[in-house]
């Protein structure tokens, strides 16, 4: 066989089988490295530079190191969900470099971490100045961890003593001009209803670039043709207008009619749309 298509089929075996490796480890090992994940992965790299390009090495020997390479990360990471002791060991711990508001020096130095590295960790989270942290950790991942000071920390709607209705995560239901029927299915909904909502934009599905539903059953689209704008949902503020001018309406009856059987009638049905406005006002503000 040639040098070059016996490179280029290890390649392609060795791109399959690292995606493969890679998968089977899990998704904390592509979004988070521990210093082991960091050695195993310099190391399988080496390995499959040396497999691929020497062709006189033995690619079956090469796979079997890929192989313990592999085995024993896996088999150290299922010890670490179970000991506590071994996920210190092998991932480390936490640091505090900032707590009470107090800079812990010799923490950061033990880290290897600058004052300049702990501004520039700060800045990353948009803190600015070391005396609007209350406290700060440095993860085992090297991430620094951040609680602001109780007066700097952003007002809540627990804060104002607000209720706020429930709502879920918007879904997808169209993307690249195709349906999807998944995520329709999530919120309750159906493909006749999509259509609808589209036809009172005026718009098909072939020209919807991205659109989204939320749990009120609003369709925001964005389309193809940037130059085309779509409105925005406006069936929730119309929905509380309309129930207001009721209100409105009937207490406007109520002070027209001098027919007190009719007054008392269009008063009681004020109240009861007054009580129905509270009742719906958090959901559709």
């Amino acid at each position: 066989m040639a040098d070059w298509l016996n490179i280029l089929l290890r390649s392609i075996a060795l791109v399959f089988m690292l995606f493969i490796l890679t998968k089977w480890l899990g998704k904390k090992h592509l979004s988070q490295l521990s210093i082991f994940d960091y050695i195993n992965g310099f190391v399988l790299g080496g390995i499959v530079a040396i497999i691929t390009l020497d062709v006189n090495a033995n690619f079956y020997h090469g796979l079997i190191a890929m192989f313990v390479w592999f085995i024993i990360p896996f088999a150290i990471e299922y010890l670490a969900l179970k000991s506590k002791i071994v996920r210190n060991l092998i991932q480390g711990k936490s640091t505090v470099v900032i707590q009470d508001g107090k800079i812990m020096e010799d923490n950061l130095k033990k880290e290897g971490f600058s004052t300049d590295d702990l501004l520039q960790h700060l800045r990353a989270d948009s803190v600015f100045q070391v005396a609007d942290v209350e406290f700060a950790v440095i993860e085992p991942t090297g991430r620094l961890s951040i609680l602001l000071k109780r007066e700097n920390q952003p007002v809540t709607a627990k804060d104002l003593q607000l209720q706020l209705a429930p709502k879920k995560e918007p879904q997808t239901v169209i993307m690249d001009g195709k349906m999807l029927l998944e995520p329709l299915a999530n919120l309750n909904l159906n493909p006749a209803w999509l259509e609808t909502e589209l036809d009172k934009l005026n718009v098909t599905i072939e020209n919807v670039f991205l659109a989204q539903a939320d749990s009120d059953g609003q369709l925001t689209v964005d389309l193809y043709d940037d130059k085309l704008s779509v409105p925005s949902p406006t069936e929730k503020p119309l929905l509380l207008a309309t129930l207001k001018k009721c209100h409105a309406d009937l207490q406007s009856f109520a002070l027209a009619t001098e027919n007190e059987q009719s007054k008392q009638l269009y008063e009681k049905n004020s109240d009861k749309v007054q009580q129905a406005i509270n009742i719906v006002d958090i959901y559709l503000n």
